[in-house]
């Protein structure tokens, strides 16, 4: 029987998908405390019910493989909000798809710091826009110094682009709604992530 993984469990503990068992433990300790439903500031049941299933399922080596086979061939589809009617069509669309890179960058960021890059085939993977509409949001974001290619042409985002989407967050509600999804671990990982070697 194979995983089908909805779920980005890399993502959603926010470690390296080359992680050691060492540390999916101490960040799964962390971020069940914060999240664990009797912590009355900051509980949230189904948010610790994913953390606890995706340290269950990343400390057995056996678990994992399959995990990480079945992610590498079948990744999650495009997270629920940029499926949204707000981002249909219209020049207010175009704001929120470049709200929505960078917001996509910046989760990617602060999840993997040492693979903080997204693809132009990621983004459409993640996004379910066509490539012409992420090209026009990417020379904008670009041409604002909002975002950096790589040496591989991936997007990262730049301190300016941080900096544009803080100053953002009081005065957006879509920001919330995708950091929301972003950050539930719905999000693909390129396959590079877990062929690559340093």
């Amino acid at each position: 029987m194979s995983l089908q993984p909805a779920v980005n469990y890399y993502d959603l503990l926010q470690i390296n998908p080359r992680a050691e068992i060492e540390t999916i433990d101490r960040v799964y300790r962390i971020l069940a405390s914060r999240y664990h439903p009797d912590n009355q500031q900051t509980g949230d049941a189904e948010r610790f019910r994913l953390l606890t299933d995706a340290y269950q399922l990343l400390k057995d080596p056996v678990k994992r493989k399959e995990y990480d086979r079945q992610f590498e061939v079948n990744p999650a589809g495009p997270l629920p909000i940029f499926l949204g009617k707000e981002f249909a069509d219209g020049i207010d669309s175009e704001a929120l798809i470049r709200i929505g890179v960078l917001c996509l960058l910046y989760s990617k960021r602060r999840a993997n710091p040492d693979y903080a890059a997204l693809s132009l085939l990621d983004m459409e993977n993640i996004m379910a826009f066509p490539r012409e509409r992420l090209l026009f949001a990417l020379w904008y974001l670009r041409a604002k110094r909002y975002v950096l290619q790589d040496d591989r042409s991936s997007f990262i985002i730049a301190a300016e682009g941080v900096d544009y989407l803080e100053s953002q967050l009081p005065t957006n509600q879509i920001l919330y709604k995708i950091f929301r999804d972003t950050e539930s671990g719905v999000m693909v990982y390129p396959k590079a992530l877990t062929s690559k070697t340093s």
